[in-house]
């Protein structure tokens, strides 16, 4: 047995001898913070020669890499920092690597002081497909994760050759390719694309209108707010795309319903490789009731303009990632203008998955108006779900749930 593979072995032991709950308890509630724009440190962005023939780059949207070194003869050891302090420690990170003559190294990936490793990583020979570090040459901070930790490094072999080899923490899936796949639908004749705003650095955020244009019951889908949650994001894909299917459910439901989706709301966090903030140095998910960023702003107003003539947010979703799937809703005794929505399509979607129990967690009352479901819940009664799903979670279960859920969602909508 290898080294690597022995140690991955007595953390999977390790793991299986702790208490577990049936259900995962989910992310505390998020409390109140400022939201006035805050600077952020921009990347050092060039192509880093260590000597030995071996290159680093962080020269492409989307990447992050802020420090690297020559640690040994074949060790090569990079520092990844976040965009500015305070964050949610989602520590994002994307490069290339790559040497003038074939040779095996050892990359090892750290955080600054007080952070923990959280996304396997995950190699490309193109950037555009993806597959994980084999587990036998992966070592992760065991002391860290024994005494139940979060692992301050990574570390594993790999082979290098004059070919780039692309290491990131998830799939990398910038503005420029979420713009390109919002055109694609666009090509059909019941999907229409527009600008919605700029973000604070300038870049176009981008609407897309599905559906019944002259429906006055409407349905709102975000994406992206946080930069690395490409998990939510392949949901949200899957969700949009079951929609815009050419059957009698999607085309009934598109003739009664008027559809708007925002899929990357962080365009400037999305290509500048961020945590999770915009370039205002703000995590946007918790700018929905002070609105000081032009991002939640512009959403704001846009479904402000949207209910000025009578119309009605009927549902909304925003797609996220995490640790684990959950669904965060809101508390039960509130009601909207669908009341019991949301509820009925998670169950009904994960009645059709044998094995999975969807974890809905529902808000508290009084729950802080921070974020875009609680916010948009409030302010448009629209039944609102925020869709976490685990940062480990298979593609094709992602895919599956996604479809899933939206054709509940049409169903129950058209029964109601």
């Amino acid at each position: 047995m290898s080294k690597g593979l022995f140690l991955v072995f007595a953390i999977a032991l390790l793991w299986s001898c702790q208490p577990k709950e049936t259900k995962w308890a989910g992310q505390a509630p998020a409390k109140r913070v400022s939201t006035l724009t805050r600077p952020i440190q921009y990347q050092l962005k060039k192509t880093f020669d260590l000597g030995n023939g071996i290159f680093l780059s962080n020269e492409f949207d989307g990447a992050r890499l802020n420090g690297v070194a020559l640690t040994g003869e074949n060790e090569v050891t990079v520092l990844i920092t976040p965009e500015n302090t305070p964050v949610n420690a989602s520590p994002w990170y994307a490069f290339k690597i790559w040497s003038t003559t074939s040779k095996d190294i050892d990359l090892k990936i750290t955080y600054n002081e007080g952070v923990g490793h959280r996304y396997y990583p995950k190699l490309s020979a193109d950037g555009k497909n993806w597959t994980k570090v084999d587990s036998t040459v992966y070592i992760a901070d065991t002391a860290s994760i024994a005494n139940g930790e979060q692992p301050k490094f990574c570390s594993f072999s790999l082979s290098l050759s004059p070919d780039t080899t692309w290491v990131s923490a998830q799939e990398l899936i910038v503005s420029k390719d979420i713009n390109k796949w919002a055109a694609g639908l666009a090509e059909k004749e019941y999907v229409s694309m527009a600008e919605l705003a700029k973000s604070k650095e300038g870049r176009t955020i981008n609407y897309l209108q599905i559906g019944n244009p002259d429906s006055k019951k409407m349905l709102m889908v975000l994406s992206r707010q946080h930069p690395p949650e490409i998990t939510g994001w392949l949901a949200m894909q899957a969700f949009i795309e079951r929609i815009c299917t050419d059957d009698e459910l999607s085309e009934k439901f598109r003739n009664e319903y008027n559809i708007f989706l925002v899929p990357c709301v962080n365009p400037d966090g999305v290509d500048n490789g961020h945590w999770r903030h915009g370039a205002g140095g703000i995590d946007l998910n918790r700018d929905w009731d002070d609105f000081n960023q032009p991002e939640t702003r512009a959403v704001n107003k846009f479904m402000k303009s949207k209910v000025a003539d009578g119309s009605k947010f009927y549902f909304a979703v925003d797609f996220h990632s995490t640790q684990h799937d959950i669904y965060y809703t809101v508390a039960p005794e509130l009601k909207g203008n669908m009341p019991g929505l949301v509820p009925k399509v998670l169950t009904a979607m994960g009645e059709e998955i044998p094995g999975y129990d969807p974890n809905i967690d529902p808000s508290s009352v009084d729950e802080l108006r921070i974020s875009s479901t609680l916010s948009i819940f409030h302010e448009f009664k629209a039944e609102t779900v925020t869709f976490e799903v685990g940062d480990d979670t298979p593609r094709d279960f992602i895919e599956k749930k996604g479809k899933l859920t939206a054709e509940n969602l049409m169903k129950i909508m058209l029964e109601d």
